[in-house]
Parts: C-alpha cells; sequence; structure tokens
C-alpha cells in the first residue's frame, strides 16, 4: 500500500466509523421511540436521514475514486470493496430505522393492548446484531463476525413469532387492527436489520479471511 492510499484508506475508515455510529444511534431512538410512544424522538430520527443519505453518498464516491485511482490488490481491494457494501447496508439501515419511526404517531393515535416481551426480545436481539456486527467492523474480528450471522434465525424465528401473536391480537380485537399491523410493520424492519447487521458481518469475515460465507453458514 502506497503511502497515500494508507493515509486515505484511514480517513475512509474514520468516516465510516462515524456513519456507524449515527447510523445505530437512530436505530435505538427509533426503537425507544415505539417503546414510549414519543413522537418528538420518533421525529429527530426522521430528521437525521438526510445527513445519513448525504455521508453515504459521499463515501460511495471516495471508494469509486480510491478504487479507479490507486486499483489496489488483495487485502486491500477486499476492504474497500467490503466497505462499499457495508457503507450502502447502513445507509439501508438507516431508511429502516426512519421506517420504525414514521410508525409511532400512528400508534400514539390508537388504543391497543399487547405484551411486549416477545417484541423486547426481537428489539434486544436485532440492535445487539447491530452492535456487535460494528464492533467486528472496528476491530476486525471475525469471531464476533461468526456470532452475529449465527443468531440471525433466532431473530427470524421472533419475528415470526410476533407475526402470529398479532394475527391472533387481530382477531380478538379487530377494532385495533390498525394498531397490530403498525407493530407488525415494526417487526419486520426489525428482522431486516438484523439481515443487513448479518451482511455487515459477513463483510467483516471477507475481509479478514478472503472468504465469502454468504449462504454457506447455515449449511
Amino acid at each position: 500500500m502506497t503511502v497515500r492510499l494508507h493515509r486515505e484508506v484511514n480517513q475512509v475508515k474514520a468516516d465510516l466509523m462515524k456513519l456507524c455510529g449515527n447510523v445505530e444511534k437512530q436505530v435505538e431512538q427509533a426503537v425507544l421511540a415505539v417503546e414510549n410512544r414519543d413522537p418528538e424522538l420518533a421525529r429527530r430520527v426522521i430528521e437525521t436521514d438526510d445527513q445519513i443519505d448525504i455521508d453515504e453518498v459521499r463515501m460511495e464516491e471516495r471508494l469509486l475514486v480510491l478504487l479507479t485511482l490507486y486499483q489496489p490488490v488483495a487485502i486491500d481491494l477486499r476492504y474497500l470493496v467490503a466497505i462499499l457494501k457495508i457503507n450502502n447496508d447502513l445507509e439501508r439501515i438507516g431508511d429502516l430505522a426512519v421506517n420504525i419511526a414514521k410508525r409511532v404517531k400512528f400508534l400514539c393515535r390508537n388504543r391497543f393492548s399487547i405484551d411486549f416481551k416477545s417484541f423486547d426480545d426481537m428489539t434486544e436481539k436485532s440492535v445487539s446484531m447491530l452492535d456487535k456486527s460494528l464492533q467486528a467492523l472496528v476491530n476486525m474480528n471475525p469471531d464476533t463476525a461468526y456470532s452475529v450471522c449465527k443468531a440471525d434465525d433466532e431473530v427470524d424465528d421472533l419475528n415470526r413469532s410476533m407475526y402470529d401473536i398479532l394475527k391472533d391480537k387481530i382477531r380478538e380485537n379487530p377494532d385495533q387492527m390498525n394498531a397490530y399491523i403498525d407493530i407488525m410493520h415494526v417487526s419486520r424492519c426489525l428482522e431486516r436489520i438484523a439481515d443487513l447487521a448479518t451482511n455487515i458481518a459477513e463483510d467483516v469475515i471477507y475481509i479478514c479471511n478472503g472468504t465469502i460465507v454468504r449462504h454457506r453458514l447455515g449449511d
């Protein structure tokens, strides 16, 4: 790696860590807004999305310039290609956080009753997977990344459980159907966040080991 490329890659890492922190905060606040039915917090989550979009585009432009200008090879190429994908996944996670936050104003308008235990378990697991995938990225730790990949099935199971619970609730309380559909939407967003966290973890493994593990870990 040339000195100039090394300097550029270090700046990419710094910018990526900032984006990671902002996206993780966005998800945590969106979930908190749902749990507390806090429209003001939800509004702040939605307002931060434009900046995340801007940062994602800037990162992509910089990465494409580096790939074209320096034509890196081996681990440097793996790193930059993987970060290009991770950058996109982070932006998509931010969009999902906004989708969650947008449900809050509708939930505030509806009366409904539900045991949030399954929802809380799913929230905790999804946010934990995101946090661990970002830790794996910061520390370039494939072991942590593998643990994230293995946890994805648990979130899928929790999402299916939430759907079953909510379908029963709709049958029991059809007048509260809109609220339960909104919670289904939030549950689906959390499941997608877990999927994207898994994508990030798989890319960390690729950076560290040069191994593409996508579609293999469940075999």
